[in-house]
C-alpha cells in the first residue's frame, strides 16, 4: 500500500448503541454504522482497522474526527480514548463534534436542506435534542444547540420540521461536519 497524496481523515462515534466509523482520502469515502450495544471497546479497534483495510489505505490518518456525545459514559469515553490515543500516535489533530450532528440523515438516508430536528432518547420523558440548518449535508447553523429538554419541549421546537429520532449516527456526516468546524477543544456529553 502506498501513502496518499491527500490528507485521510477517520471519524469515529460510540455514544450511541452503534459503532459508527467513517474515512475520507482523496480519491474517496467510506464509512458504516452498526449496532453492538455496548460491545463498543470490544469491536472498534479491529473494525478501524478493518475499514482502512477495505479503502485499501496503510492504517495511519492527518486528522480524527469524534463524536463527543450526548451518550453513554462508557460509550462516549471508549470513542474519545481510542481517538485521543490514535491522535497522539499518529500527530493528527482530534476534532471533536456533537453526536447529534451525525442524526441529519435521515433512517432512509437523505439529507434534508433547512431546519432539521435530531434527537436521542435521554430517558423519563426527556431527550437530548437540537435543531440544526443543514446545506450540502453538513451542519451550517445551530437554531436550537444541543441540550436535555423534556420531550414535549422538544417537539415544540421540532414542530413541522423534518425530525429523526434515535437512529443510527452516520459516519460520513460526522467527518463533515469535523472538517467543516470541529474543535480541538472540546468537552465529552453524556445522556
Amino acid at each position: 500500500m502506498t501513502a496518499p497524496a491527500a490528507p485521510v481523515t477517520l471519524a469515529l462515534d460510540t455514544a450511541t448503541p452503534f459503532l459508527t466509523l467513517a474515512l475520507a482520502w482523496e480519491n474517496g469515502e467510506v464509512g458504516f454504522s452498526e449496532e453492538v450495544g455496548r460491545a463498543h471497546a470490544e469491536r472498534l479497534a479491529d473494525a478501524a482497522r478493518a475499514l482502512f483495510g477495505r479503502a485499501g489505505l496503510p492504517f495511519r490518518a492527518d486528522r480524527i474526527v469524534i463524536g463527543t456525545g450526548p451518550g453513554s459514559y462508557t460509550g462516549v469515553r471508549v470513542g474519545a480514548s481510542y481517538a485521543l490515543g490514535l491522535g497522539r500516535a499518529w500527530g493528527a489533530p482530534v476534532l471533536g463534534v456533537s453526536t447529534l450532528e451525525a442524526l441529519v440523515r435521515g433512517p432512509d438516508g437523505t439529507v434534508p436542506a433547512g431546519e432539521v430536528a435530531v434527537s436521542l432518547d435521554a430517558r423519563r420523558g426527556n431527550v437530548y435534542g437540537a435543531v440544526y440548518e443543514v446545506r450540502g449535508g453538513v451542519v451550517t447553523w445551530v437554531v436550537h444547540p444541543p441540550a436535555r429538554r423534556p420531550l414535549e419541549e422538544f417537539e415544540v421546537l421540532a414542530a413541522g420540521l423534518p425530525h429523526h429520532r434515535d437512529v443510527a449516527p452516520d459516519g460520513l456526516a460526522l467527518l463533515r461536519a469535523g472538517l467543516a468546524h470541529g474543535a480541538t477543544q472540546w468537552a465529552l456529553a453524556y445522556l
